[in-house]
């Protein structure tokens, strides 16, 4: 089984010839059709974020389910399936409260670089190669925990049940789960790829207005403008404070700030509304650290939080959101780039900067 292996941060990726386990009890084994090419695997590549090494890459995914466990029955061979990268137990108080995404056992896969029931499936020559996120989707099939796929119709096309497990749900589920009566009110997407993109789809179907959208890069602006964007803002030629403030005439509602970075996040904060907030859904290096201005944070009640996977219920919205690309209501088409294979995915990965608009997908035969 072929996957792509990193052995350590900077050193060139190896598609390699892998073991794989066949599936214990309570794991599914997939055969991948489609991996989404996400920032998330970057920042393992560059060192940003730690992991055991070595470390099969590919965390948003699809594909066909080959063989289950003992103790799966919500899958079975032949279901198409969508693969996530943060578990549900289905017991716990976030779990029972519909946020799966703070699951108490929702760490083990980056602790551990193993599976929930311990351990990886996956070897060479008999030595552990270790699995990002619990899924390890760059590859031709993965072996997963049962709470890790999500039953998905067999008529989506491969590349948007891909994104659909990381990109489109972190980015769409900012905007239908955390901001309330969204319709005539502003928002700004800060940066252009796959997981802001996603929220200017969300933010054009819940009736928000204006949908700001800034990037450095003009390709993705026109990406933006095409799924919904009513303004858009190249920030590394204009003000982006300044630029927000003559379209909205006193700052928006809330804010997605898809990058992770503390220069953009205080853009975000300058560019709200008295009463508005941030909502952070891009990652940074391990130990960056975010600061605020405290007095318009108390004086104009400003908030800045977190959002993690879209703070979606995520088993129950991605059947949700791909029932409405069907009926033609969300243009997820539109919101892929260009194809790369699995032994492409160097270059897959060396184009989230600078490269293809929308989001790129490694399509497997």
């Amino acid at each position: 089984m072929r996957a792509v292996v990193m052995h350590a941060p900077g050193e060139p990726l190896r598609v390699e010839d892998l073991e794989l386990t066949p599936p214990g009890p309570g794991e599914v084994r997939v055969k991948v059709t489609a991996a989404g090419v996400c920032h998330s695997d970057l920042h393992y590549l560059r060192g940003d974020l730690a992991a055991r090494m070595p470390l099969a890459l590919g965390h948003e995914g699809t594909g066909v389910v080959e063989e289950v466990g003992a103790g799966v029955d919500h899958v079975g061979p032949g279901d198409t399936v969508v693969m996530t990268w943060r578990p549900r137990c289905g017991q716990c108080e976030f779990c029972a409260g519909g946020r799966p995404g703070l699951c108490v056992k929702g760490a083990v896969h980056g602790q551990t670089n193993g599976l929930l029931r311990g351990g990886t499936r996956l070897s060479k020559d008999g030595q552990p190669v270790h699995h990002l996120m619990g899924v390890s989707c760059f590859a031709e099939e993965a072996v997963v925990s049962r709470e890790s796929v999500i039953p998905v119709p067999a008529d989506i096309p491969p590349p948007v049940a891909a994104i659909v497990g990381c990109a489109v749900i972190t980015g769409m589920g900012v905007v239908l789960n955390r901001m309330p009566n969204p319709a005539g009110k502003g928002v700004l997407v800060i940066g252009a790829g796959g997981v802001g993109l996603s929220s200017v789809i969300g933010a054009r179907l819940v009736g928000a207005n204006p949908i700001v959208v800034a990037d450095i890069d003009d390709e993705k602006l026109t990406r933006a403008r095409e799924l919904g964007a009513t303004h858009v803002v190249n920030s590394a030629q204009t003000d982006l404070v300044e630029a927000v403030r003559d379209i909205t005439g006193n700052g928006v509602h809330w804010v997605v700030e898809a990058i992770g970075r503390q220069a953009t996040i205080e853009q975000a904060m300058a560019c709200l509304r008295p009463g508005g907030t941030t909502f952070v859904a891009g990652l940074g290096a391990a130990g960056d650290q975010v600061t605020a201005p405290l007095n318009p944070m108390v004086q104009q009640e400003k908030s800045v939080q977190g959002s993690l996977y879209g703070s979606s219920n995520f088993t129950v919205q991605i059947p949700q959101l791909l029932d409405l690309y069907r009926a033609g209501r969300i243009p997820l088409d539109s919101l892929l780039g260009r194809e790369y294979r699995l032994d492409q995915a160097e270059e897959a990965l060396a184009g989230l900067v600078g490269g293809p608009a929308g989001r790129s997908v490694i399509v497997l035969d």
